[in-house]
This record gives structure tokens, C-alpha cells and sequence, in this order.
């Protein structure tokens, strides 16, 4: 079984934002910077959104400008619309992912926008890149999170030809990477499997990512479903920390180090070192003020070493 897993690193941003501590810039670039010397090679290191609404990812020019360059590695930062983007293009940023929504419900919720005007956004978006092209500075790489794919706590349950369809509307705009988000956690192994493949239908051409919380304890099952179905880029937070403001009841992603354990056990290749990584998440639950979720923070891996 063994092949490459791409483990892109959220818990800067995903695992931070909906934590009651505000950590300073200064203590989350540490956290970047632990995070990467342990194996991570994207990372989702910001967030440009307005500090009124997640005071959690205020600064996020801040925490770029302490990061020292780190060829090898992506540092990702998260954009709700035009000005984010703009914002991000201000900074060392390696890639920008444009988060957007399955339901008009959480799309208003969380953007002010709907899915109709979640396309034009990023549509306008992928036009100004083509105008810049050939201009000085490189112009970091572009992917999109529809979020809420397998359930929305304003619009109830999202279906299968829903997903297909605005899948299949990024990805004729070129967008070369689209995850998808289980934002809040009621997804299953099947209901992955068949979101997968319509995707897969949908925009043969672009990678796929995988996004899961851990509310409902499907996670990791919801992990492994992705990655027998094909999938190679899978999103995780250190110790299982987070969640979305704007999702009510939503817990943290599934824990890195739990799912690093999972795949290494199989076969799998992810890069990460297993015991930096539990340092990490302890690390990080001492700074937020409680333990960190992750069932490997408290057990350890195995075999000890």
C-alpha cells in the first residue's frame, strides 16, 4: 500500500480560529515553524479575514513577516473574497485558497455571499491572475475549499449533484486544486466515496483534497475512504485542535498525528516525524490553555521507541 500522502497542515489557521485564546502573531509563526521542522511541507499558515469577525487570525501579515524563507515548504494563507486576496498578495504567501461554500445558507453565513456570487468572486479572482501574468513577482498558486460538502447547518443535508456541479464550475475556471470540507462533521466512508468520484466526474483535470472534522468520530474512517478512493492530499490539524466560528457544534479536524499514525502503520508515505509532531500538539495545547483532543497527545505511538 504504500504511495505518497500529502498531509497539508491547518492547525495555524483551521486548529486556531476557533480556540477562546488569542495567541499572538509572534506564537503562531513558533507554531508554523514547529510544525514544518516536524515534517510539514504545506501549511496552512493564515488567515486574511477581518479581525472583527475571527479576532483569532488577526496579524496575519505579522506571522508571515517572522517566518523566516523555507525552501521546500508552501506556507498557504485562507482568503474570503477579492480584499483578502489582494491582502495575501502583499505578503511571502505560497499559495492562496479561496474558501467558499456548497449552501447559500453558510456561503451568507460566513462571507455575506452566496454560491452564485462565491463563483463570480472567484472568477474575478482567476481574471486578475491572467491580467498579471508576465508582470514582476511570482504569483502564488490557487486552489479552493467548498466547504459544508456533505451536510450545512443552515440548509440541512447537500447532495451528491449539488457537490458535482459546482465542483464541475471551479473547475472550468482553471482552479488546479479544490478541496472538499465536511466543515462540520456529519460525513460517512460511503458518502465519501460517492462525493469522490462525482468530483472526480466533475473536474478530471484538478487535484482533490480532502477536508474532515472529527465531531461525529467518523473522521479518520472518513479519511481512509478518501484515500482508497484515489485521493493523495488530505488536510488535518495538529493535536485536533479548531473548528469554524460560523459552524455551530463544529470540533477541531481530524488530529495530524493521529492520521500520520494511521497511514505509516499501513504503508503509506507522509514525511512527518511522528514523535515532533505529539511534541507539537502538547505544545500548543499548553499555550491555548487545555490538552489537545488528539488520541496520540495522550497515548503516544507505537512501538516505542
Amino acid at each position: 500500500m504504500s504511495r505518497p500522502i500529502t498531509i497539508v497542515e491547518v492547525g495555524p489557521r483551521d486548529g486556531l480560529q476557533n480556540e477562546k485564546v488569542v495567541l499572538e502573531p509572534a506564537v503562531r509563526a513558533e507554531l508554523v515553524r514547529r510544525l514544518e521542522a516536524a515534517g510539514a511541507r504545506r501549511i496552512e499558515a493564515v488567515s486574511f479575514v477581518h479581525p472583527k469577525y475571527v479576532p483569532q487570525m488577526a496579524g496575519a501579515e505579522e506571522v508571515m513577516a517572522a517566518l523566516p524563507p523555507a525552501p521546500g515548504r508552501s506556507r498557504i494563507g485562507l482568503v474570503l473574497n477579492g480584499k483578502g486576496y489582494d491582502r495575501a498578495l502583499g505578503t511571502a504567501v505560497d499559495e492562496v485558497n479561496v474558501a467558499m461554500s456548497a449552501t447559500d445558507g453558510f456561503g451568507l453565513k460566513n462571507q455575506g455571499l452566496s454560491v452564485d456570487q462565491q463563483v463570480t468572486m472567484l472568477a474575478d479572482i482567476v481574471a486578475g491572475r491572467r491580467n498579471a501574468e508576465g508582470q514582476p513577482g511570482a504569483t502564488p498558486a490557487l486552489s479552493a475549499t467548498l466547504s459544508c460538502v456533505w451536510g450545512c447547518p443552515f440548509d440541512g443535508e447537500v447532495s451528491t449533484q449539488q457537490v458535482e456541479d459546482l465542483v464541475g464550475r471551479i473547475g472550468e475556471l482553471g482552479v488546479a486544486e479544490i478541496a472538499l470540507a465536511d466543515t462540520i462533521g456529519v460525513g460517512d466512508p460511503w458518502s465519501v466515496t460517492r462525493k469522490v468520484e462525482a468530483a472526480r466526474r466533475a473536474a478530471p483535470e484538478a487535484v482533490l483534497r480532502l477536508h474532515f472534522h472529527d465531531t461525529r468520530n467518523t473522521g479518520l474512517a472518513n479519511a481512509f475512504a478518501g484515500v482508497e478512493a484515489g485521493v493523495d492530499v488530505l488536510d488535518a490539524s495538529v493535536g485536533g485542535i479548531g473548528g469554524c466560528p460560523f459552524a455551530p457544534g463544529a470540533t477541531g479536524n481530524i488530529a495530524t498525528e493521529d492520521l500520520v499514525y494511521m497511514l505509516e502503520r499501513a504503508g503509506f508515505e507522509t514525511g512527518y516525524d511522528l514523535d515532533a509532531l505529539i511534541e507539537t500538539a502538547r505544545w500548543i495545547g499548553e499555550r491555548i490553555g487545555r490538552s489537545a483532543p488528539s488520541a496520540l497527545s495522550r497515548a503516544g505511538g507505537w512501538p516505542r521507541g
